[in-house]
C-alpha cells in the first residue's frame, strides 16, 4: 500500500469543481491511502470525504517563514508520497514542488504546468474550461476518467432537519446576492426587484431566502428575504450545501454557492457580467444555467424572473 496526496487549498467554488478530480483520482488508487492538503476553512469539510484517508493542513504562512515551510515540508516528506496531485495549480504550489520533487515529471508530481499540451504554452492551456484542463491532467497523467467532467459535491452535505423546522422550509427559493467586496464587478444589483417579482408571481408558494457568510450577514438586512442562520452564525459548508441541494431554485452572483448549487443537481442560475465567462468556470450543468452579460448594471430583474419561471415551472 502506498501514500496518494493531492492539494486543494480552496476556493469553496474551485473545492466542489475539484469533487470529481479527487473522486477519479482515489477510485483509480483504491488500494492505497489518500492524503489531502488543503487550508483551515476546508480542514473538517474534507474530513467528512469518505475517500479521503487523513486531511493535512497547510496553514499558507509566507515563505520567508523558514521554520513553518520546513516543519510543513517534514510532515509532507515523511508519508513518502508514491504521486502528488497537484490540483490547486499555483505559484505556491509549484514551489512546494521545488523543495519535495525538483526534477521530477507528471509520473511523479501531476499539475498543468508537467502535464502541458505539447502545442499550448500555459497561457494559452489556461483559457479552456477549469474541468477540462483537470481532464487532461489527470488523463496525462495515466488515470482513467469517469467522475472528472461531471463533479459531484453532494458529499459536503449533512443533516439540515433542524433548521428546515426552525424555518418552517419546505418549497423556498434561495438568493446569494453577495460577493467578496475586492469583486464588486461580480455582484447584481437588483435582487429586491427580483424578490417583488417572485413574491407577487408566486404569492406564498415558495418562501424566499438567502444565507450569508460570516460577512454578509449585516449586508443581509438589506434583502428583503428571510436570512438563514444557525444559533445566529452563518451556516458552515455543509449545511449550506444541503440548504442548496434541497431548495426548489437557486439565483446567485458568480459565488462559491453558485458553483456548489451547479454541482449538487440543484435548479438555478447564476449572473455573469465580464469578469469571466460561465464556460472557463465550467458552471453550466444540466440544472443548473447561465445569464452572461457585458454589464450587469444592464441586466434586468424582469429578464432574470422570466428565466427562473420558465426552468422553475
Amino acid at each position: 500500500m502506498s501514500n496518494i496526496l493531492i492539494i486543494k487549498h480552496g476556493s469553496l467554488g474551485d473545492i466542489s469543481q475539484a469533487s470529481g478530480a479527487i473522486q477519479d483520482i482515489c477510485e483509480n488508487y483504491k488500494n492505497d491511502q489518500i492524503y489531502l492538503l488543503t487550508t483551515k476553512p476546508y480542514l473538517e469539510l474534507f474530513k467528512k470525504n469518505p475517500l479521503i484517508h487523513e486531511v493535512i493542513l497547510d496553514k499558507r504562512l509566507p515563505r520567508y517563514n523558514l521554520i513553518y515551510l520546513y516543519l510543513l515540508m517534514k510532515e509532507l516528506k515523511k508519508h513518502k508520497f508514491l504521486k502528488v496531485f497537484d490540483l490547486q495549480n499555483s505559484s505556491r504550489t509549484s514551489f512546494y514542488k521545488s523543495i519535495l520533487y525538483p526534477k521530477v515529471s507528471h509520473e511523479i508530481w501531476s499539475s498543468s504546468q508537467t502535464t502541458l499540451p505539447i502545442d499550448k504554452n500555459k497561457e494559452d492551456f489556461d483559457k479552456d474550461s477549469v474541468l477540462e484542463r483537470f481532464n487532461h491532467q489527470l488523463k496525462t497523467s495515466g488515470l482513467n476518467i469517469s467522475n472528472t467532467m461531471k463533479p459531484d459535491f453532494s458529499w459536503a452535505s449533512s443533516d439540515i432537519s433542524e433548521i428546515k423546522n426552525k424555518y418552517d422550509l419546505e418549497k423556498y427559493i434561495l438568493l446569494f446576492p453577495f460577493c467578496s467586496t475586492h469583486l464588486s464587478i461580480k455582484k447584481w444589483p437588483y435582487y429586491n426587484d427580483l424578490i417583488k417579482l417572485i413574491s407577487d408571481r408566486f404569492v406564498e408558494k415558495y418562501k424566499i431566502v438567502t444565507a450569508p457568510g460570516p460577512m454578509e450577514i449585516n449586508e443581509a438586512k438589506n434583502i428583503n428575504a428571510l436570512t438563514l442562520l444557525d444559533k445566529g452564525k452563518s451556516l458552515n459548508i455543509s449545511q449550506l450545501t444541503s440548504i442548496i441541494k434541497n431548495s426548489s431554485f437557486v439565483v446567485a452572483n458568480d459565488t462559491g454557492p453558485a458553483h456548489i448549487a451547479a454541482h449538487v443537481g440543484a435548479k438555478g442560475l447564476t449572473l455573469f457580467g465580464k469578469h469571466t465567462t460561465a464556460y472557463k468556470v465550467s458552471i453550466e450543468r444540466e440544472n443548473f444555467k447561465a445569464i452572461q452579460v457585458s454589464d450587469l448594471n444592464n441586466l434586468s430583474a424582469q429578464k432574470v424572473f422570466e428565466r427562473l419561471v420558465a426552468s422553475i415551472s
